[in-house]
């Protein structure tokens, strides 16, 4: 019989591998620490709704779910820029109509993806009982059943780790081996919020859009749900100084009421429980987590956030940890029989091909921040991205603004959108240097630059 693959973690990444692996013919076990979230009431503050793009949307397709999952998304083809004094500029994503995120609500396509993965009827999910270790020397693992308050011992002599930032077995994998691991605090936290619908079930804002409000060291962001409500995130210095808001500073109700009626006047009415959700919420946290090493001894593998837990603000996270899994996915598809694969050749390419392309995202996500919070407000950025999309226009080929390549182009990894956005950036301040309009522009010097400096992207058509 095939062997059983264990799995920590029925997260996001957790619950899609199990997919993928059963449609292999490779049964599964997942050991997760949380109740069942489909029978129990998921507890709020911790969701920040998700933005599924092309990448993650390639894995949902290949995984044959994304046409049974779409009615529980939302389309978001641009982002809706609110001002301090309550105007709104809509911004499009991108210069093509088919190209857009979706707005997912993490618990409802968590449960669904939960669902698939019984669906096929190689998948066992055992719910509230938490990873506390691994040993390598017996490829046991430690888990502690929170339902009988007693410990055991598991054999899991191959182990994929899809258990999130906090991954207990990721502290194994440093402890035994010295694996180098990284956390990078941000500095800044979060907490949700919400905007219900209105009386009659609609909603009271642009469904079609991310919504932000930039203030420069903080920002206030919407995402729309299906029943008509938006999960709204608040960003902010966990301290800062003594003028400056920041979570620190926020203590009463009085001070919440004057922060949100002097920087967000217009979401104010919009936000009927704001005490109660900003008082109760958790505050989450935010950082980036960056491993040295994803697999060893041919045992374990870390996937996910286990691996490269980014900062939200390139709504990448769920979209690289699936792309992850159809990288492991198609490792398995490479092997003579995928059914029993060799799992330390599986893992090592895995790894070779994933990490760089986790790294670059993690950066990227950072430098977004700075983009959402602070650029989007600068005549200069909507000047720089029309002349994105008016070069996008004309040279296809060779020219695609970096957040497209990020989001709607799948087939140009993480690191080359990374390499090529860098050059762009440059090219774009050139071109732009000294003018104040797009028609400024010298589109024969546009050509020769980008002929020059940028070499045809994946897949392109020859000129």
């Amino acid at each position: 019989m095939t062997e059983r693959m264990v799995l920590s973690g029925a997260g996001l990444a957790g619950a899609l591998l199990a997919v993928f692996l059963a449609r292999r013919g490779i049964p599964v076990t997942i050991y997760e620490r949380r109740p069942d979230m489909r029978r129990q009431r998921v507890s709020a503050g911790r969701s920040i709704n998700l933005a599924l793009a092309a990448r993650g949307i390639v894995a949902l397709e290949r995984a044959g779910l994304f046409a049974q999952l779409e009615p529980i998304l939302v389309a978001m083809p641009g982002r809706m820029i609110h001002d301090p004094q309550g105007g709104t500029l809509y911004q499009q994503y991108s210069r093509h109509a088919h190209e857009f995120n979706w707005s997912a609500s993490r618990a409802v396509l968590n449960m669904a993806l939960m669902d698939a993965a019984e669906a096929t009827g190689l998948v066992e999910i055992l719910f509230e009982q938490r990873v506390d270790g691994y040993d390598y020397e017996r490829g046991m693992l430690t888990v502690h059943d929170s339902q009988h308050n007693a410990e055991r011992l598991v054999p899991a002599p191959v182990l994929i780790a899809t258990d999130g930032a906090g991954s207990p077995v990721r502290t194994a994998m440093v402890e035994r081996f010295g694996v180098a691991c990284r956390e990078e605090p941000l500095g800044h936290a979060y907490k949700e919020l919400c905007i219900p619908p209105d009386a009659a079930g609609g909603f009271r804002m642009a469904k079609d859009a991310l919504h932000i409000w930039p203030r420069g060291g903080h920002m206030l962001i919407a995402l729309p749900n299906p029943d008509g409500s938006f999960t709204v995130t608040l960003f902010l210095p966990h301290a800062a100084a003594p003028d400056a808001p920041s979570f620190a500073s926020l203590t009463t109700p009085a001070k919440l009421a004057a922060f949100f009626a002097a920087e967000f006047p217009d979401a104010v009415p919009l936000l009927p429980d704001l005490d109660y959700d900003f008082f109760n919420n958790p505050t989450g946290q935010l950082a980036t987590l960056r491993c040295a090493r994803w697999a060893v001894a041919g045992q374990t593998l870390l996937l996910g956030d286990a691996a490269h837990a980014v900062v939200p603000f390139h709504g990448q996270g769920m979209n690289c940890a699936f792309e992850d899994v159809v990288a492991l996915d198609s490792e398995l598809g490479r092997q003579p029989d995928p059914r029993a694969p060799d799992w330390a050749a599986v893992f090592a390419a895995v790894e070779r091909e994933r990490k760089p392309n986790a790294d670059a995202i993690a950066d990227m996500a950072i430098e977004n921040y700075l983009e959402m919070r602070d650029l989007v407000r600068d005549p200069r950025f909507h000047l720089t991205k029309q002349l994105e999309f008016l070069l996008e226009g004309r040279f296809p080929e060779r020219f695609v603004p970096r957040y497209s390549m990020v989001m709607f182009h799948p087939e140009i990894p993480y690191a080359e959108a990374q390499r090529r956005g860098r050059v762009q950036a440059e090219l774009l301040a050139e071109l732009l240097r000294g003018r104040d309009a797009v028609e400024a522009v010298d589109l024969e010097v546009a050509a020769r630059l980008v002929s020059a400096r940028l070499p045809p992207l994946p897949g392109a058509a020859a000129p």
